[in-house]
């Protein structure tokens, strides 16, 4: 299911365009991430007012205006890692505006902006890279016996303490890999176990070994 999230104007608007072109309403949902019900709730709205802004609530006013709310997005993405409590400190000195770390992550959620671990990959250097290449073009043909003779392994790591200083990074749906909020690494630190596993596969079944 789509994740829940509010549409700015802009995308307000763009629904609307699509669907005068005649895209059925389950597109104009993909298209912009959300729950058909949300588009449902656009187009009623828009039919009966002319209008893609939404009704004046009673409340609580936003402590926050639009330009503000711009800013804490732009320092999330400038640096994917800042915490709400960094991006806290960072717009009071810009705006003198202090507001809680809660309503930094409101508005960042507002973005579609979520706090996730970091992808993790290997730092290859371009030698590594030009490794990797050739290796797959001489085994691109290789056959299922053949690949049946090698073991393959791999090893995880398992933090013996609380802290185990992985990063968090701002990021939206789609941008998982990209390269922004993915961790590099070389080696792991110490307070931690090791394991190691492989697998061999064959033409009948697979033997699997672990070790610590």
């Amino acid at each position: 299911m789509p994740p829940r999230r509010k549409l700015n104007e802009f995308e307000r608007g763009r629904a609307v365009a699509w669907f005068q072109d005649g895209v059925p309403k389950q597109e104009v949902a993909r298209r912009l991430h959300v729950s058909i019900s949300v588009i449902v709730r656009l187009i009623q709205r828009f039919t009966a007012t002319g209008r893609v802004q939404e009704r004046r609530r009673p409340g609580r006013p936003k402590k926050t205006t639009p330009r503000e709310d711009r800013l804490i997005e732009r320092l999330a993405l400038q640096t994917r890692t800042a915490s709400s409590s960094i991006i806290r400190r960072q717009l009071r000195v810009a705006t003198n505006t202090n507001i809680s770390q809660q309503t930094i992550r409101n508005r960042l959620h507002g973005f579609n902006l979520r706090s996730r671990r970091p992808a993790v990959r290997p730092r290859l250097t371009p030698a590594h890279r030009a490794a990797r290449r050739a290796f797959c073009r001489r085994h691109v043909r290789w056959t299922r016996q053949q690949w049946s003779q090698v073991l393959f392994s791999d090893e995880s790591r398992f933090t013996l303490n609380h802290n185990d200083d992985r990063l968090r990074v701002w990021r939206r749906q789609g941008e998982r890999y990209i390269d922004a909020t993915v961790q590099e690494n070389v080696a792991f630190g110490g307070g931690s176990v090791m394991v190691w596993g492989g697998f061999q596969p064959s033409p009948q079944n697979t033997i699997v070994s672990c070790t610590g």
